[in-house]
């Protein structure tokens, strides 16, 4: 018996079409339909070629044809895919991830010269009032409001900067800055890791064309944070050790970010001394904090801003009663108008309870962490509800099990 196609003979009668001539005048007429030509052929011959040992390869047009009528392409089919095939689908999602990095990335990479203007030194007052509105915000509203207004007038910095000299160049650089930072910040929070890494990169960018030591080890401390969600505990050791090397030119705001930074990279890398070693050392410097720098400033405005650290690292480490008795501590601080942080805290809460071996509990406390991650949409909150849920495993099939599922499900639903 001559070899023959088995893989495109079997496609062809699971959509019973039960002969070759019948297969042909079917294609034929779905291509018509496909493609809106009423030329489009498809012979006998054609089909019994195909089904042979030796098949060929069809035409682009034909081989989108076959996988729209039998849902496989060519190459699944029994064909033998020539050198240099790209399924259409794949340039499809090509253009989809063209699409994405220009919209991530075109308003830090505005091309230039631009027409000269003045610059008025009154417009880095504004944008600093501006930024610090945008942080409130960011606390209401959560990332997806807020990236593309943020991104747009850190676009019109970019283009001042051009313009201005002297001391006003200088400090719209750092203002800059403090806005790529954000627009990295809500990436981040919106669950984009490769757009965050491509802002804190821009962050860093203009920390270093600043001069500012104060804004470089900020924008350390970014990438840092970058690290710590990719899980990677010693690369955020790095960097946060880099931000550190002069800590001495350092204001003390810069000096706490970066060592509780570093205690999240020790929770990552099971260093539970680290952890505590270093927040303890930032907590001596909090009072000694009263730069007037715009950005960075969530040790003063987060009650509790070194026992969240604290307890985020116990709740990483396995510590679950440790963590409880914190987040307890810290929710009770924990303001009605930081709401998207109160979502995180609370879900990180629910994960701790489960832990130590109090399910009921973690349910009650995850109702209200449920109704904030739906309204906020914050990926990290989608994120601690999720490591909820592996905490409540053993549980999964009791009815505290089924009412987590219910409490989650409308989370669940528009994820």
């Amino acid at each position: 018996m001559s070899p023959r196609n088995d893989a495109l003979r079997a496609a062809r009668l699971r959509v019973a079409w039960r002969t070759m001539e019948q297969a042909a005048a079917q294609l034929q007429a779905h291509g018509q339909r496909f493609l809106d030509d009423p030329h489009y052929t498809v012979s006998a011959r054609t089909w019994r070629r195909w089904e042979s040992g030796t098949p060929g390869w069809p035409p682009d047009e034909t081989a989108t044809v076959l996988h729209d009528a039998l849902g496989r392409w060519p190459e699944e089919l029994g064909f033998t895919a020539p050198a240099g095939w790209i399924r259409p689908e794949a340039h499809q999602e090509d253009d989809l991830k063209r699409r994405t990095f220009v919209s991530v990335t075109a308003a830090a990479l505005m091309p230039g010269p631009v027409a000269t203007q003045h610059v008025d030194p009154a417009l880095i007052d504004y944008f600093q009032q501006q930024l610090e509105g945008h942080y409130r915000a960011d606390m209401f509203l959560g990332p997806h409001d807020l990236i593309g207004t943020v991104s747009a007038q850190y676009q019109l910095i970019d283009k001042l900067v051009r313009s201005a000299r002297g001391e006003t160049r200088r400090r719209l650089l750092s203002v800059g800055a403090a806005y790529a930072a954000l627009v990295g910040w809500l990436y981040q929070d919106a669950g984009d890791l490769g757009a965050a890494a491509f802002w804190r990169g821009v962050t860093q960018e203009i920390a270093v064309r600043s001069r500012d030591p104060h804004l470089i080890g900020y924008s350390l401390v970014n990438q840092a944070q970058v690290r710590t969600d990719l899980g990677d505990g010693h690369g955020v050791i790095d960097l946060c050790e880099a931000a550190l090397d002069d800590a001495d030119l350092l204001v003390p705001k810069v000096r706490i970010m970066a060592m509780q930074q570093q205690a999240h990279g020790a929770s990552l890398t099971g260093d539970r001394d680290a952890v505590d070693r270093l927040i303890d050392t930032a907590d001596g410097l909090l009072a000694r904090v009263d730069d007037d720098l715009p950005w960075g400033n969530a040790c003063r405005r987060t009650p509790g801003y070194l026992e969240v650290q604290r307890a985020t690292c116990y709740g990483r480490l396995g510590l679950g009663s440790e963590a409880d008795r914190l987040w307890t501590q810290v929710l009770a601080a924990v303001p009605a108008t930081a709401r998207r942080d109160r979502g995180v805290y609370l879900a990180r809460h629910a994960t701790a309870v489960a832990v130590s071996r109090n399910p009921d509990h973690a349910v009650e406390i995850a109702r209200e962490a449920a109704t904030i991650a739906v309204e906020t949409r914050s990926v990290r909150m989608l994120r601690e509800l999720g490591a909820l849920e592996r905490a409540m495993r053993p549980w999964h099939d009791a009815p505290v099990g089924r009412d987590l599922a219910e409490v989650l499900g409308p989370v669940n639903e528009g994820s």
